[in-house]
């Protein structure tokens, strides 16, 4: 019988768990830039419509300035995917976040120096969010080389990184609410444009790049802009389940939208005339989606695929409708609430099946160009929303986006190649 020499298990072990905590590190780093920065932008979601609202006092341009905001996205996300793969998650990720920082802290310093005319707001919004989705998505495509690293499941890995757009809800819009009422809603926009700045700077301390070997493979296969950029596109047109996803979301996206950047801010002015309560009625949403995003990395991978998205994207739109009833802001906050944990499995359990289905060399292309393909009419939404909410109403047009939104996603059980959602790998 060999003896273990006395002193190797005392010494071993911590050297084991420092070893694990070292290959875990960068999953956590990444996560937590994430969440400092979409914290930062939940307080513009909450600031930026308050402030159009207070300074204009129009609906109409409210949905203008959410329409410029989601106007980038289509095209950033066609060609920004080429330039994820080319220059690496990690590097189009502090980019993103520098450009959308330095676009955002324009708007105050120009409002409160030399002033600043609508149309140069829109054109700061439209540069605050230019490339968002490559952003977005050079944060997704080294997420399962990061999951592997730190030995996690990839649905639990995207159950957190999702979850935490959800954190973010919860947390930034009663921050924003409250902030808003000390400091105005100008003021709360530098604030979100440091964290920015933040997230940059621990993406690029924390995060290790892609090795040399990796960069020489790359540079070798590399071909012209436009052959790469229609490499994902053939790939995404022949997946036709990708296909199919794409296209409900950018339908479902045209109402969904305008709901949280359009009539939910008219809709507290309006009920409530404080920016708290819109602040109140964003985070009872993230506080559900959390809990659904949670409880999908738990659980989720055990049901379903197919069950879980269009139950719970039908659930969701239908608690939309209760901006109908007399505003009572409780009952309100917690039907959203109710919505928020159905819809909040949706996400983590959409780009799980994008990480499973799409190469690793195509990766920031398809999930750009599918991202790109879900925004692309957002914009239309938000500005007809705001025009239709000064038109017909409040209530009415929450009905007709509700509607919309549920006969897209209910028709989906009628149409076979999202059967193959059922099955929960």
């Amino acid at each position: 019988m060999t003896h273990q020499p006395v002193g190797t298990t005392p010494r071993d072990e911590p050297d084991h768990l420092a070893a694990a905590a070292h290959q875990r590190l960068p999953l956590f780093a990444l996560l937590a830039a994430n969440a400092i920065s979409l914290i930062g932008g939940t307080l513009t979601l909450v600031a930026l419509p308050w402030f159009v609202l207070q300074t204009t006092g129009s609906a109409a341009q409210t949905g203008i300035t959410a329409g410029f905001a989601a106007l980038p996205n289509f095209l950033s996300g066609v060609f920004g995917g080429v330039l994820v793969d080319r220059l690496g998650g990690k590097r189009m990720s502090v980019v993103a976040d520098l450009v959308s920082g330095l676009g955002i802290a324009a708007i105050p310093f120009f409002y409160l120096t030399v002033g600043l005319a609508f149309w140069q707001l829109l054109g700061l919004v439209l540069i605050t969010e230019l490339l968002a989705i490559p952003g977005l998505t050079a944060r997704r495509a080294i997420l399962p080389e990061l999951a592997q690293r730190g030995g996690f499941r990839l649905e639990q890995v995207n159950s957190w990184f999702e979850g935490i757009q959800s954190l973010a809800l919860l947390l930034g819009p009663p921050i924003a609410g409250l902030l808003i009422a000390w400091l105005g809603p100008s003021q709360v926009l530098w604030i979100d444009a440091a964290t920015f700045a933040v997230s940059a700077a621990i993406v690029g301390l924390a995060i290790p790049g892609p090795g040399a070997a990796v960069m020489v493979a790359a540079r070798r296969v590399r071909r012209r802009f436009w052959q790469e950029l229609l490499a994902g596109w053939r790939f995404l047109r022949a997946d036709r389940l990708l296909l199919g996803l794409a296209i409900t979301l950018a339908i479902t996206n045209f109402a969904g939208a305008p709901f949280y950047a359009v009539v939910l801010p008219v809709y507290a002015e309006d009920a409530y005339g404080r920016a708290t309560a819109l602040g109140l009625l964003i985070s009872a949403s993230g506080a559900g989606s959390l809990a659904g995003a949670l409880l999908y990395g738990s659980f989720g991978h055990r049901f379903s695929r197919r069950l879980l998205f269009i139950g719970g994207f039908a659930l969701a739109d239908a608690t939309w409708l209760a901006l109908i009833l007399p505003p009572s802001l409780p009952l309100v906050a917690a039907l959203l609430a109710v919505g928020g944990l159905a819809a909040g499995p949706l996400n983590p359990l959409l780009v799980t099946v994008r990480h499973e289905r799409i190469p690793d060399a195509l990766r920031g292309r398809v999930f750009s160009t599918f991202s790109a393909i879900t925004a692309i009419v957002s914009p239309i939404g938000m500005v007809i929303t705001g025009a239709a909410i000064e038109t017909i109403g409040l209530r009415s047009t929450v009905a007709l986006l509700a509607g919309t939104s549920l006969c897209a996603v209910l028709s989906l059980s009628f149409i076979p190649v999202f059967h193959q959602l059922a099955r929960a790998e």
